[in-house]
């Protein structure tokens, strides 16, 4: 049991409520099928990916390879984490990390000026990658992150049943 301001809170209860709600199961189950599906491709091509990990010009070369190794299982395992609905307060941490990190090195590269395929989805060459719709796209997904980590551990949602706010409707 957790105390706050206004006395004892059921965290479990709160956490089970917030779960629930439709805004929060569409945005989990939408990163997690992104997550798993990056992941996917990535395992089956290693070597395209571990080029494509190279091209961004960030990482010391001894630990390319490495990366794209351990990437795609990391991205496949929180995906089906956020699939599944388990152990979500460290799925929803670790993919947004992962997320600000991605985030992190496509501005790095547009910053440098360099317009690199980002193979986050396919390990197919593309010829002419648009940096900017990838900047977008990763904007719109840590978005959904942020949301997902927001409704976690921020404000997680009251149940309508809780006697300490008698009453009140909870919306997202």
């Amino acid at each position: 049991m957790v105390f706050d301001s206004q006395g004892p809170v059921d965290v479990d209860k709160r956490l089970a409520w917030t779960i629930k709600r439709p805004l929060f199961l569409a945005a989990r189950l939408f990163l997690g099928a992104i997550f798993i599906f990056a992941g996917l491709d990535k395992i089956l091509n290693p070597l395209t990916f571990a080029k494509s990990i190279d091209n961004y010009q960030i990482l010391p070369d001894r630990l390319v390879n490495l990366s794209a190794i351990i990437l795609p299982w990391i991205e496949l395992i929180l995906g089906s984490l956020l699939v599944a609905g388990i152990w979500l307060p460290g799925a929803i941490a670790l993919v947004n990390l992962l997320l600000v990190t991605f985030f992190t090195a496509l501005v790095f590269n547009l910053a440098r000026g360099l317009n690199v395929d980002c193979g986050c989805f396919t390990q197919s060459k593309v010829e002419n990658p648009s940096t900017s719709w990838y900047f977008v796209r990763d904007s719109l997904f840590l978005l959904m992150g942020g949301y997902l980590f927001y409704r976690m551990f921020v404000k997680p949602s009251q149940p309508p049943d809780d006697p300490r706010k008698p009453g009140q409707t909870n919306r997202i």
